[in-house]
């Protein structure tokens, strides 16, 4: 018979790879510059999704690996965001955005967010590279704080604004609800004063109105009978105010009078922490007025990769993300609980049997509140009764 032969041919498509070499550069393309999800590109081609996103991994490496394409950075920030959730119990995968603050654009996602893969991804990069940032933006988080201690030290790490502000604005709102605990004994409710104010408290001052300053006002007098409602309140907008101006040699002054006002004993318990978290990144907020950059972009690069997490590309730093798939969900509980009170989870039994029933309706009376036992007995017995009975059927 005639003599059968193979030929390669890596114009048409390279090796180990299902596309062509014109059907895999358009995939990247799609993936990589219109931000599109490989779920949708391979919808597109009738292929399935481990195809398209081999063919972006291969094309698309070597671009990301290549040193043209950072170039000099000025301003660098680093921030966390979540990618994604995987397994039957919905584990969090942390990644870490590395992002040129100055031309707003993505240089990298690393694994985590502690400080070793920024640490190592700044260790790949050559010394005139790193001698060359100039400033560093960060929120106020610890392990980033020591990626650029170590990696950049020569670089003014500033703390980002709307991260400074919005940490006043939750030491607010715990004070509101502790003291609304407090006061009344219970979560807040429609006709409780601190309640209904909680909305006003977290605007600006300059915001209000008369009829609002005069309800807020109003409401503080009924429901904060100590005072520690109003004095968050004016710790935040203290804080606000540090940004109101851009005088670079009174910022740290001012930070260093805030911290100490706010750490005075007779101030809540949440606002004297923080007045001591003030004191920590002191130089980090004063170096905001003279810097004048923001983690701003790098907040706005994690729009890229929370959106359709589940069908996007699987780089190899983040090879522990499974497959796309539906994530299972926990089995509902057998009686939801409608109270603040502990309750005991039912057994697990390979079996079911009449005697873990009945443990188990024991222990979830037992948990119950004393004063309602005897009105959900039946009912529990009856529930467990028809769980014991389908389990046996």
């Amino acid at each position: 018979g005639a003599p059968s032969w193979t030929e390669q041919a890596p114009t048409i498509a390279a090796s180990r790879l299902l596309l062509t070499d014109r059907a895999g550069r358009w995939a990247t393309l799609q993936v990589g510059r219109h931000g599109r999800t490989v779920a949708e590109v391979a919808a597109d081609l009738g292929c399935c999704w481990h195809t398209v996103n081999d063919a972006v991994n291969a094309y698309g490496r070597p671009l990301v690996d290549d040193p043209a394409r950072i170039g000099v950075v000025a301003a660098l920030g680093l921030d966390e965001t979540l990618f994604g959730r995987v397994g039957p119990f919905r584990k969090r995968l942390w990644s870490t955005s590395i992002v040129d603050v100055g031309a707003g654009r993505l240089l990298d996602v690393v694994e985590g967010r502690d400080a070793v893969p920024a640490c190592a991804w700044l260790a790949a990069r050559d010394e005139a590279w790193r001698d060359a940032i100039g400033h560093a933006t960060l929120d106020l988080s610890g392990p980033y704080r020591k990626v650029f201690d170590t990696m950049l030290p020569d670089a003014v790490q500033v703390a980002d604004p709307f991260h400074v502000v919005k940490l006043a604005g939750q030491k607010l709102d715990e004070v509101r609800r502790r003291v609304q605990n407090e006061t009344l004994g219970h979560r807040g409710r429609r006709d409780d004063p601190l309640y209904r104010a909680r909305k006003l408290l977290v605007l600006a001052r300059e915001r209000l109105d008369d009829t609002a300053e005069a309800k807020l006002v109003g409401l503080l007098a009924a429901g904060d009978p100590r005072g520690q409602v109003a004095d968050a309140w004016t710790a935040k907008e203290a804080t606000r105010q540090l940004y109101a101006h851009t005088n670079p040699d009174l910022a740290l002054e001012w930070v260093d009078g805030l911290s100490e006002a706010m750490r005075d004993p007779s101030y809540p318990p949440e606002i004297q922490q923080l007045g001591r978290t003030l004191r920590t990144w002191r130089t980090q907020i004063a170096a905001w007025h003279a810097a004048q950059v923001t983690n701003g972009p790098t907040e706005s690069m994690n729009n890229l990769i929370k959106p359709h997490q589940a069908g996007r590309v699987r780089h190899d730093q983040l090879r522990q993300l499974a497959h796309p798939r539906p994530a299972l969900r926990r089995p509902p509980q057998l009686d939801p609980a409608r109270h603040r009170h502990p309750r005991m989870t039912p057994l697990k039994l390979e079996e079911p049997s009449k005697d873990g029933m009945v443990l188990w309706m024991c222990c979830w009376v037992r948990a119950r509140p004393s004063s309602s036992l005897s009105s959900r007995w039946w009912r529990v017995r009856a529930r467990c009764r028809s769980m014991w009975s389908r389990a046996w059927s």
